[in-house]
């Protein structure tokens, strides 16, 4: 999600219309820990792409929390440092992948090259 919508807790839909990169369904596990508290939250990744990722979950933390996001899949796990972009009050949270490390990008876009084959 490398279009960050500001730190308001509604998403601006106009804004979504102009990702900068492709979104695609993934349904996969996904776990996120604050480092500030350790707090670490479960939850399911529904969409994904590139620069970030919705996380179905009912408890969320604020917008722009400071986090690290591990996506679990049968191809492996991507795990990146990132920022909760928007919140959607017991639906989920928009999650922006913040300098992912190069090995980790190497695995998400596998994934994604696999989730565009027709």
């Amino acid at each position: 999600m490398g279009d960050p919508v500001g730190s308001t807790n509604v998403p601006d839909t106009a804004q979504h219309a102009r990702r900068a990169v492709p979104r695609y369904t993934l349904i996969a596990t996904a776990e996120l820990i604050d480092p500030g508290s350790g707090v670490r939250l479960s939850g399911r990744v529904s969409e994904i792409g590139r620069n970030g990722c919705f996380m179905d979950i009912l408890n969320t933390l604020p917008a722009e929390t400071m986090v690290l996001v591990r996506i679990t899949r049968d191809q492996g796990v991507f795990e990146s440092p990132a920022r909760i972009v928007y919140v959607l009050e017991r639906m989920g949270m928009g999650i922006g992948f913040v300098d992912p490390p190069a090995e980790q990008l190497r695995i998400l876009d596998s994934w994604l090259a696999e989730l565009n084959t027709p």
